[in-house]
């Protein structure tokens, strides 16, 4: 408990609402790398995406997989850094790409990933905050996410920018008129998105030990940063599954009141998302879902872009909006994660 939480905003809440602001920099700063890295791709015609990152650096390279593999049908295959680092592979990446996301770009492993995979034949391509890091260096090409200082240890604006490079990286390789100008409009949308309130959310998780996050295509790479927030931000342990896969097993510790929050986005899975959100609160889970197709679970008011691949990037603002709000419930100061430093080098 720290009462410092419950008097003055948070870096976290600052942060969070500077999202909006931080991606507008991006897109107005940052477009020349990443059509350089459209180009750079569209050169190389790969036959295999490879991303390397950790933590929420890991989530964004999920959401850039799903996102990959639907516009390019291309397979999309997260490597894990100790592959090079502690077991010293050398790996072929003939026709490939290998793209490395890490807000400090410092961590040894994951510059020694980027390292072996360029040796290997890849184009690499770093998405950081920090331009001139080990990483970056270490790549082929770089794109600053223009985030700005983030000071809080939980990563909101490193995220957001992150996704939103790569989704622009996938718009520019594949010329894509619609989703480049829904892109435009994520500024605002953003803003909307970080001003939602979920109480009804955040009055269901009081007393509670443990809950589910659930998505499916590029919303289960929100469902996995929102188990990340819960234990990082507000010690409360929470899980992420695919909503085609909870059912085969996890729901069994499924009891009254059980949170469950269910992320859908307005793609051609937002259905079979909602449906399970609803099995799940008829088995007595207090279900919440970001859709209003739901019938037993609770509905949580969103922001929709317009555009089925860039509907889950609200969803992580207007959550990050709510955990650090959780958070200050509880009495955590959410800027002041237990055991936890801004950087983690691992090698």
């Amino acid at each position: 408990m720290n009462d410092k939480s419950l008097s003055s905003p948070s870096n976290m809440w600052l942060e969070v609402r500077e999202i909006p602001a931080a991606v507008k920099r991006l897109l107005e700063h940052g477009s020349g790398a990443i059509e350089d890295a459209a180009r750079a791709a569209l050169a190389v015609d790969p036959v295999v995406i490879a991303t390397v990152a950790r933590g929420s650096s890991d989530h964004a390279a999920t959401f850039f997989k799903y996102v990959a593999e639907l516009k390019l049908g291309l397979p999309v295959a997260s490597i894990g850094p100790s592959v090079a680092s502690i077991y010293g592979a050398q790996l072929k990446f003939l026709r490939g790409i290998c793209v490395s996301i890490s807000q400090s770009g410092q961590s040894p492993d994951i510059v020694e990933m980027a390292r072996v995979a360029r040796a290997g034949g890849a184009v690499t391509l770093a998405v950081t905050n920090h331009a001139n890091s080990p990483l970056a260096q270490t790549s082929d090409m770089t794109i600053d996410i223009c985030a700005g200082p983030e000071l809080s240890v939980a990563a909101t604006k490193t995220f957001v920018t992150s996704a939103v490079s790569l989704v622009s990286l996938i718009a520019h390789w594949t010329n894509d008129a619609g989703l480049k100008s829904a892109i435009r409009q994520l500024p605002e949308q953003l803003a909307q998105a970080a001003e939602m309130d979920w109480p009804d959310l955040r009055a269901a998780l009081m007393g509670q030990s443990s809950l589910f996050t659930l998505g499916r295509g590029p919303a289960f790479a929100i469902a996995c940063e929102a188990a990340l927030k819960f234990k990082e931000v507000s010690q409360l342990h929470a899980e992420s599954y695919s909503s085609a896969e909870v059912l085969h097993g996890p729901v069994s510790i499924v009891q009254s009141g059980f949170p469950v929050i269910a992320f859908a986005a307005g793609d051609a899975a937002e259905n079979t998302v909602a449906e399970i959100a609803d099995q799940l609160a008829e088995k007595g889970a207090r279900a919440f879902v970001t859709s209003a197709k739901a019938r037993k679970a609770n509905v949580l008011p969103v922001v929709r872009t317009g555009h089925p691949l860039l509907d889950p990037l609200p969803l992580i603002v207007s959550f990050y909006a709510m955990v650090e709000k959780f958070a200050r419930d509880v009495g955590i100061d959410p800027d002041t994660p237990r055991h936890l430093k801004k950087v983690t080098k691992t090698t």
